[in-house]
């Protein structure tokens, strides 16, 4: 019975868990890459692109402050559901505005038909 050869693994053998090691410590400490991009002509300035990029676990990256996808509405659905609850509110008032400079009651429109 023979075998197949063996390949070596790339970066030497175990490098699964050299990879899982490296991988997990970016993550518990973070890692940051920062450049700029500048496009010139004849010494004008014609774009800046600044790009940085931070890689780091959730709980790292709110350990240093950094938690904006709490916040926006197109990835968290707490905070969607706060945006249309702002969105409503400020809906109401406007309405109650509105039905008290034409001297309606609250809540209470014309119909269309009542309209001059």
């Amino acid at each position: 019975m023979t075998t197949a050869p063996r390949f070596p693994e790339p970066y030497g053998q175990g490098s699964g868990a050299n990879l899982a090691d490296i991988l997990e410590r970016v993550l518990d400490k973070g890692i940051v890459i920062a450049g700029d991009i500048r496009i010139n002509l004849l010494d004008i300035e014609l774009l800046t692109i600044k790009l940085r990029l931070i890689v780091a676990s959730v709980d790292k990256a709110k350990e240093m402050g950094i938690d904006w996808w709490e916040t926006d509405p197109a990835l968290s659905s707490g905070a969607r559901r706060d945006q249309l609850v702002r969105e409503n509110t400020e809906l109401r008032e406007r309405l109650a505005r509105l039905e008290e400079l034409q001297g309606l009651e609250p809540g209470r429109s014309r119909s269309r038909k009542e309209v001059p």
